[in-house]
């Protein structure tokens, strides 16, 4: 079987295959954070930004709710890494949400339903009985 080519091929095969690949540490593990890939003295860390679409994932507000925050300074700012692509840094969204889930919840308040000036307006349902009238819907004014 020595004398065999397919035999001395497989061989050969086998000396090029690379070793089985070491399995990595689970990331937030000390293991992990012994890794060589990220210096431990650099002047930044490393820290992973969010485009607008992955914010809405994280944080579902409108819009306009997250700018109006921002501006008021209770939600982390975003900046522009060119002027077309618009970021926010990933660590500061995650403590704010920390920050949010651990606020007391005695600060937040219903609005007074007595102070309004009108009373919301609600649909008139179709009636079903004959003679209904829609705008007696609700009873006397």
């Amino acid at each position: 079987m020595e004398n065999n080519p397919l035999h001395k091929i497989s061989e050969d095969s086998r000396a090029l295959e690379s070793p089985r690949p070491i399995s990595t540490p689970l990331p937030g593990s000390n293991a992990y954070d012994e890794l060589a890939q990220f210096s431990k003295r650099s002047v930044l860390p490393f820290r992973r930004t969010i485009r607008r679409q992955e914010l809405h994932q994280i944080v579902p507000l409108a819009e306009t709710t997250i700018y109006e925050m921002e501006r008021r300074g209770e939600f982390p700012r975003r900046f522009n890494l060119t002027p077309r692509c618009i970021v926010w840094d990933l660590v500061e969204v995650e403590a704010w949400i920390e920050q949010r889930k651990q606020a007391p919840r005695s600060g937040v308040s219903k609005p007074d339903v007595h102070l309004r000036k009108s009373r919301p307006v609600r649909m008139a349902r179709v009636g079903s009985e004959a003679g209904h009238c829609p705008s007696r819907a609700f009873g006397p004014r």
